[in-house]
């Protein structure tokens, strides 16, 4: 193995054939990446933590959508029906996730087999085909993060599957009429994030932990920021007394809980304690940024 040359570009490798002899260098097969002699060796690792919460953000995505356009067109509706279709959209993506985990290798096996993401590049190989001597290029366009790029895609076209065929028939069932528009918001938002993954997957791995932090603050500040009344007794009466409210103030936090342990991971569990922190500073905050007293002064 010492005596074969190694290949130009970082993801171009070599493949052992049949006869012991090594392939030319091209793109190694699926399951396969390059090594730092440019062999293509299989992925065999234990995803890591990180590549874990990274998955677990990513299939969070479509649930809290579903959750969050299920709540927006049944409001004011039977709270029995929207139960179920909540309910139904977590069975929804949890099959298809488990569905994708079970097609992979190993198959029948929640167990993953990858390979980690070491750079960034390695999640947009396709731009870095090299040009040995400036002429033709050498294509070695693959997954080197197998199977993390792959996976995310299954999940939401199995996860899709489920909510064409199993949602009609429970909104059926329980003859909910607005439920219907949920699944039709579905139809839109699976696309959407498939093209985002398509072409930000890489920075989305690289960030995930900072994106939730922000959003889950930005979320809860626009929930508080509907509320009529803007004081500070009001808006924590509000959150405590309304069920609605409280469950949305507690996955707020649960959501930013899980933003601090990506980031952290697991370590210095003491910043939990912050979890609350964006909620009580609007509460606290708002009667001070009320549009109407600065337009008075």
């Amino acid at each position: 193995m010492a005596a074969v040359r190694s290949c130009p570009g970082l993801y171009c490798g070599r493949t052992e054939l049949e006869d012991g002899i090594w392939s030319d260098c091209g793109a190694c097969p699926r399951g396969y990446r390059t090594n730092s002699s440019s062999y293509c060796m299989p992925c065999i690792d234990e995803p890591t933590l990180y590549d874990w919460q990274y998955l677990g953000f990513m299939v969070l995505l479509p649930m809290v959508l579903h959750w969050f356009f299920i709540d927006m067109v049944t409001v004011g509706k039977a709270k029995e029906g929207m139960l179920i279709q909540h309910v139904c959209a977590f069975v929804e993506v949890v099959s298809g996730t488990l569905a994708a985990l079970l097609v992979l290798p190993p198959t029948g096996s929640i167990a993953l087999h990858v390979c980690s993401p070491k750079a960034l590049s390695d999640w947009y190989t396709l731009l870095h085909n090299p040009q040995p001597d400036y002429k033709e290029t050498l294509h070695c366009t693959q997954e080197a993060v197998y199977p993390l790029y792959t996976i995310v895609l299954l999940i939401y076209a199995f996860s899709l599957l489920m909510t064409i065929t199993l949602r009609p028939w429970v909104l059926t069932w329980n003859s909910c009429n607005p439920g219907k528009k949920a699944i039709y918001c579905a139809l839109y938002f699976y696309p959407i994030l498939v093209l985002i993954h398509t072409v930000a997957a890489g920075l989305i791995y690289c960030s995930f932990p900072y994106i939730v932090i922000i959003i889950s603050m930005m979320t809860s500040a626009s929930h508080f920021s509907i509320k009529i009344e803007q004081s500070a007794p009001a808006l924590l009466l509000s959150s405590i007394t309304n069920s609605r409210n409280l469950i949305i103030l507690v996955g707020h936090w649960l959501v930013h809980a899980y933003g601090i342990l990506s980031l952290t991971g697991f370590r210095e569990l003491w910043y939990l304690s912050l979890v609350p922190a964006p909620a009580l500073f609007y509460i606290l905050t708002a009667q001070f940024t009320d549009p109407m007293k600065i337009h008075s002064d």
